[in-house]
């Protein structure tokens, strides 16, 4: 649960755009899901936007309700603005043809164009045959977009010879070492597919997945899923930096979704790094999931002190040892060795960087009365081996956290460029 290992850029929370279009949408049959959509104005870098109307000022995106361009170089919710709410799944591939695949891809890039403009799947979730299962699930209907994003990626599993990708399986997409401590529960693991969904309103971030799940029934089975609440980290570092569930600002040096340099460096595929069959993922990134248990109850009867001394950081202005302001250079040989700042920061990894989108949980108890709560860590990269691995295995070996956290779910996929335009869809180059 690294809070250091990202760039301190900075950047504004969104610029402004055009109001997106909210009037019903055209029924159509379910073979007819693609087309442009609603025209959509101008676009914020890094996905954030706004809406404004005439004589009106800008609205900030995460206010707004607004829809997230869809299309673009790059797939949305990896350098958008975080929002407030997650559901993310993993997915078991059950078909063995590879045709039935790449059409289930098809139909879920339709499918996902519309859900995040705010619109209904197909012909909707009424008013079609009385005799056959609407193709909506309903449960969005009179919600607003919500700034909703989905994010496919593919798993190491996918490429296991099944489908013809074996050759093309990138050099990035590694399986993940196992590090000291580690406690992981193969149920919450792993995954041929998976899809992010992230928006400010839980039931728009539910009501997606489930569609989608829908769409692939007999194709695709859900293989684990995990529902996510309070941001943990943020793109726009000018806002306000969240906090976790120990109470510290989280991800204070997290990469700004409109600092192009540090993009380009740190989270997108360059070409020169995917020679050859892999070259599909030029554009793309690489996401590690990590569900990290954290044991609330034995942190909250640990002293102030010793908990700022853990993080590295003091707990009401989130500033590192010795600096009176959150954003401060920290020192890191003011801190104990074993501080979880000083092990995770870019200078103790090579630069190591990440960006990171992670979530807070709570998913009832664990049997015991205690809470079964943690962080649901994702993070973005262009390269693990450079760039989580090294960083991970500094922390298994000597953060002091890991007395009170443990990682008890693990995943990594591959994550495809964006869908271009309304004849593209989600790993079309993969399966050229």
């Amino acid at each position: 649960m690294s809070e250091e290992t990202t760039d301190g850029a900075r950047a504004a929370d969104a610029l402004p755009a055009e109001k997106t279009g909210g009037g019903a949408a055209t029924r159509r049959t379910v073979l007819g899901w693609g087309g442009a959509g609603l025209a959509l104005g101008a676009v914020a870098a890094g996905g954030a936007v706004a809406v404004t109307r005439a004589g009106d000022p800008t609205v900030p995106a995460a206010d707004s309700g607004a829809a997230v361009p869809f299309h673009g170089p790059h797939q949305a919710g990896i350098a958008t603005a975080v929002q407030d709410r997650l559901h993310f799944a993993a997915f078991d591939v059950k078909t063995t043809d590879r045709a039935e695949l790449v059409r289930l891809l098809k139909d879920w890039t339709r499918a996902a164009e519309r859900m995040t403009e705010g619109r209904e799947v197909g012909e909707g979730a009424y008013g079609g045959l009385p005799e056959a299962p609407p193709d909506d699930t309903g449960e969005a209907l009179g919600l607003k977009p919500s700034r909703l994003t989905l994010t496919i990626g593919f798993g190491p599993s996918l490429f296991d010879g099944r489908f013809g990708l074996k050759d093309r399986r990138p050099g990035a997409l590694v399986d993940l070492p196992r590090f000291p401590g580690d406690n992981l529960d193969p149920a919450r693991g792993g995954g041929d597919l998976c899809v992010q969904a992230c928006a400010d309103d839980p039931q728009v971030a539910v009501h997606a997945i489930r569609n989608l799940a829908r769409i692939g029934f007999g194709k695709v089975a859900v293989r684990w899923s995990q529902l996510g609440f309070g941001k943990t980290s943020s793109t726009t570092p000018d806002a306000q930096t969240p906090r976790n569930l120990f109470g510290f600002k989280d991800g204070t040096r997290n990469v700004a979704g409109t600092d192009t340099a540090a993009l380009d460096r740190h989270v997108w595929v360059a070409a020169k790094d995917v020679p050859g069959r892999a070259a599909w993922m030029t554009g793309g990134s690489y996401l590690v999931a990590r569900r990290i248990r954290m044991n609330v109850e034995t942190w909250d009867r640990t002293s102030l002190q010793e908990q700022e001394d853990i993080f590295g950081r003091d707990k009401r202005e989130g500033a590192p040892v010795g600096k009176a302001r959150e954003h401060d250079e920290p020192f890191l040989k003011a801190m104990k060795p074993e501080a979880h700042v000083r092990l995770a920061h870019p200078d103790s990894n090579n630069g190591a960087t990440l960006l990171r989108r992670g979530y807070s949980f709570t998913d009832g108890t664990d049997g015991l009365g205690r809470l079964e709560a943690g962080l649901f860590f994702l993070a973005y990269q262009r390269d693990v081996r450079t760039g989580f691995i090294p960083v991970q295995t500094s922390l298994a070996r000597a953060d002091v956290l890991n007395e009170y956290i443990q990682h008890v779910g693990s995943a990594l996929f591959a994550i495809p460029p964006g869908v271009r335009d309304k004849d593209d869809w989600w790993g079309r180059e993969l399966f050229a």
